[in-house]
C-alpha cells in the first residue's frame, strides 16, 4: 500500500508543543509517512534550539530551512515570510507531499500556507476559527481561506469556520493536539524536575521548585508595535513589588520582541531581581510540570489559556494579545498596569487551583487527525460553501 505522505512545517517554538501528537500519530498510523521539514526560528540558539527537542524525541527532520532576517520589526517579518516562500516551494517540490499541515497563526505558518496552495498541495490547518488580538488574528483566518481540511479545537471555532464559507464536511472538531501533550504528562509522575536550572541553564536566582513561584510568559503584540517595552515594564515592576520567585522565558520572534528583550536586560541591570531567572525555551513536559506547580501564570501567552484551563492553574492575562480567545474561569485579564496586575496576581495566588476545563478537547486531538488524514477525499479547487 502506497502510504500517503502528511508533512508537517515546525517554524517556531510553539509549533512543535502544538503538533507533537499529531506527528507520533502520524508516525504510528500503517496508512500515513510522516515528512518532518524544521526551520526559522526553531533553528535558531538565541530561541532555544527547538530542533534540538525535537531529535531528542527521535523525531528525523526531511529538511530544514533559514527565513528569519534579525531586528524583529514589521517590516523584517514581512521579509522573513517572503523568504520562507523561497525556502519552502524548493522543499515541498523535492518531498512532494500529498498533504500539508500549517500549525496555528504564525507569521511563520502564513509562508506555508501560501506555497502549499500555489503549489497545488492539500493543506491541512490545525487550531483556525480562534479569536485573539495581535496580527495573528488576521493570519489565522488567511490560512484558513488557503485551507482544505480544518482541525479546530472546539466547535466554537468550528462554527466560525463554516461561517466564513468553508464546507462542513471539511471541518472537524477535534480538540487543540497540545492538550493530548498536557493530559500524558499529568498522567505520568507528579515529581517536579528539580534538575531544569542545570539541565536548561538560563540566568538568574536558582530556588527550590516546592517553593511558592510565579511563571511569566510575555510577547509582543504586533499590532501595538513601539509599546512593548513600555508594557514589559509594568509586568516588570509588578513582579518587583511581589518579590516571589519568578520563571520567565524570553519572547517570541514576533515584532517588538528585541524591545521586550532590552525592557529585560535593563530592568534586571537597575534593580535588584534575585527572584527571577530566565530561560530562553524549556520542553513542554518541564513546562506543563511548571504551570501545574505555580502559584500563578502571568502574561499573554495562548497556553495560560488553552492549557491552562485543562490544568486549573490561576492565571492573570495582559493586554490585548489574547482578546476574544475562549477561556475559563481560571483566567483574570488586566490591563497594562502594574498596580492591576499585582492586584491579579494576589487574588488568584489567594484562589488557588481551579476546576479543569476542557474548552480546548479532551487529549485525544493527535489520533483523531491521524485517522481522518488517512481517509479524507480533498479537492485543490475552492469554492465558497454558500
Amino acid at each position: 500500500m502506497v502510504k500517503r505522505k502528511i508533512c508537517v512545517v515546525i517554524a517556531n517554538r510553539a509549533n512543535y508543543s502544538s503538533i507533537k501528537s499529531v506527528m507520533q500519530a502520524v508516525e504510528e498510523h500503517p496508512a500515513l509517512e510522516l515528512q518532518l521539514i524544521v526551520g526559522a526560528s526553531a533553528l535558531l540558539e538565541r530561541f532555544g534550539s527547538v530542533v534540538n527537542l525535537i531529535k531528542e524525541d527521535h523525531f528525523v527532520p526531511k529538511a530544514v530551512f533559514h527565513m528569519i532576517i534579525e531586528g524583529e520589526t514589521p517590516g523584517t517579518m514581512a521579509k522573513s515570510a517572503g523568504l520562507g516562500l523561497l525556502e519552502l516551494s524548493t522543499l515541498f517540490q523535492n518531498l512532494q507531499p500529498d498533504i500539508v499541515i500549517a500549525v496555528g497563526d504564525r507569521f511563520e505558518i502564513m509562508a506555508v500556507a501560501v506555497t502549499a496552495a500555489y503549489m497545488n498541495i492539500s493543506l491541512a490547518h490545525t487550531m483556525g476559527g480562534e479569536v485573539s488580538g495581535t496580527i495573528d488574528e488576521s493570519i489565522r483566518h488567511a490560512i484558513t481561506k488557503l485551507a482544505h481540511i480544518h482541525f479546530p479545537a472546539n466547535q466554537e471555532s468550528a462554527n466560525r469556520i463554516i461561517q466564513m464559507g468553508e464546507k462542513a464536511e471539511n471541518v472537524h472538531a477535534v480538540g487543540c493536539p497540545r492538550i493530548d501533550l498536557v493530559s500524558d504528562i499529568l498522567k505520568q509522575s507528579k515529581n517536579m524536575d528539580t534538575d531544569i536550572f542545570a539541565k536548561y541553564k538560563g540566568v538568574g536566582e536558582i530556588f527550590a521548585l516546592d517553593a511558592p513561584f510565579l511563571l511569566v510568559s510575555q510577547h509582543p503584540v504586533t499590532t501595538e508595535y513601539g509599546k512593548n517595552r513600555e508594557q514589559i515594564e509594568e509586568t516588570l515592576f509588578a513582579l518587583d513589588e511581589l518579590k516571589m520567585h519568578t520563571i520567565m522565558l524570553w519572547p517570541n520572534v514576533d515584532a517588538g520582541s528585541e524591545d521586550i528583550v532590552k525592557g529585560i536586560r535593563t530592568f534586571r541591570e537597575h534593580y535588584k531581581t534575585g527572584y527571577l531567572h530566565l530561560f530562553k525555551n524549556l520542553p513542554i513536559k518541564v513546562y506543563v510540570r511548571l504551570m501545574d506547580s505555580c502559584k500563578c501564570i502571568v502574561g499573554n501567552s495562548s497556553s495560560a489559556i488553552r492549557e491552562g484551563a485543562f490544568i486549573g492553574v490561576p492565571a492573570v492575562n495582559i493586554g490585548t494579545r489574547q482578546a476574544g480567545r475562549q477561556r475559563g474561569g481560571n483566567v483574570i485579564d488586566v490591563n497594562y498596569d502594574r498596580r492591576n496586575i499585582v492586584e491579579a496576581i494576589k487574588k488568584q495566588i489567594k484562589n488557588g487551583k481551579y476546576e479543569s476545563e476542557h474548552l480546548y478537547g479532551d487529549g485525544n486531538a493527535g489520533k483523531k487527525i491521524a485517522d481522518i488524514l488517512a481517509v479524507c477525499n480533498v479537492k485543490i479547487q475552492k469554492t465558497l460553501a454558500y
